[in-house]
């Protein structure tokens, strides 16, 4: 018998506290095993109930879910799925927890509470299964290390590829390898677009954060948008984007549609779209994530002529997409987050095999 995913709820109401813990309860291979009304008890409670998984509240008294992530991950590393505001606040912090090794989050309904309080547990049960199989060990890492990579990336002439494009897909984890990535982008370097599954109201909020941190412009993307050298565009949450071409140059189409892969934006139908419209001039990149979106996609950006690589193992919080998308043929290799951004600029100025 498969054993159970131990969970610990932390949330300072004792209300929510409550609704979580029944509805998790509802699924027979999760089994709550406490809860914690503030990160203080959360931290006792970690070590004597040893969970495999926690849930936390973005905003609490005393220490809110951030400083407790950032504090605990180097020394405790564990998959958390945070719960979270659909506030202008509450999506900044969201974010933030993210980038402090939240490996996902879930909303709390602001209407239609019965139903939407359902659709949360039905969700928060779902992502704390995918967050019990995620890799979080690298972050017990030292991050001013890491941090102080950043940017390191010969910046290596770009001749001759002002009209290729990057294809990037990502989910769970992908925010974070995102940001790791595109901040070793040279101001040269040729238009990049992006789908990450997040919902609407966070992807803008999401380029903002990335276009503090980059040389390259970032953006969410409008219909009409151009691809061009210098500028990083990402799928807006709850829109398709597709790359299209308009005379001498690519630009973007984002439209309402039904979801694929169960996401939108889906990264098959970005990809669909580089395979069109792009061919042999796109690099096209699979990151972590779960499931399968992107991988037919990918292979069709292949069949097409386009240079593909996909996230290794080892450094994926979720080695899923990158997995189908290398066992489907769409990617060529399996590359380490740490060496991607090399690789895509290397990619940028070969042939085809």
């Amino acid at each position: 018998m498969t054993a159970k995913i131990k969970v610990l709820v932390i949330d300072d109401s004792a209300l929510v506290r409550q609704i979580l813990t029944q509805g998790l309860a509802l699924d027979p291979a999760i089994e709550v095993v406490g809860s914690a009304g503030d990160p203080y008890i959360a931290r006792d409670k970690i070590v004597r109930l040893q969970p495999d998984v926690l849930t936390l509240d973005v905003e609490m008294p005393r220490m809110d879910g951030v400083d407790f992530l950032r504090r605990l991950m180097p020394q405790y590393p564990l998959p958390v799925v945070m719960v979270s505001s659909l506030t202008q606040k509450g999506k900044q912090i969201t974010l933030d927890a993210l980038d402090a090794g939240a490996v996902d989050f879930v909303s709390k309904p602001t209407t239609d509470m019965a139903q939407g309080l359902k659709n949360m547990l039905q969700e928060l049960r779902a992502k704390i299964k995918m967050a019990a199989t995620a890799n979080v060990a690298h972050w017990k890492a030292d991050r001013r290390a890491v941090t102080s990579q950043l940017r390191t990336i010969e910046r290596r002439a770009l001749a001759e590829s002002t009209d290729k494009v990057v294809v990037i897909g990502a989910s769970t984890g992908g925010t974070e390898a995102i940001r790791k990535i595109i901040t070793r982008f040279p101001e040269t370097m040729p238009g990049v677009v992006i789908v990450q599954h997040m919902p609407a109201g966070f992807t803008r909020m999401f380029a903002e954060r990335l276009n503090q941190l980059c040389a390259m412009e970032v953006k969410e993307a409008v219909s009409g948008d151009r691809i061009m050298p210098g500028r990083i565009l990402i799928g807006p949450g709850g829109l398709h984007m597709e790359v299209t071409r308009s005379g001498g140059h690519y630009q973007v189409r984002c439209e309402a549609g039904p979801t694929v892969k169960g996401h939108c934006p889906s990264v098959d139908v970005l990809m669909h779209s580089a395979a069109r419209h792009v061919g042999a001039n796109a690099v096209g990149v699979m990151l972590t994530g779960m499931g399968s979106d992107g991988a037919e996609g990918m292979l069709a950006m292949r069949k097409a002529g386009a240079r593909n690589i996909a996230q290794d193992e080892a450094s994926c919080v979720v080695f899923g997409m990158p997995r189908v998308a290398y066992e489907l043929g769409g990617a060529e290799s399996l590359v380490s987050l740490d060496h991607m951004a090399g690789r895509i600029v290397d990619l940028l100025g070969e042939r085809k095999i």
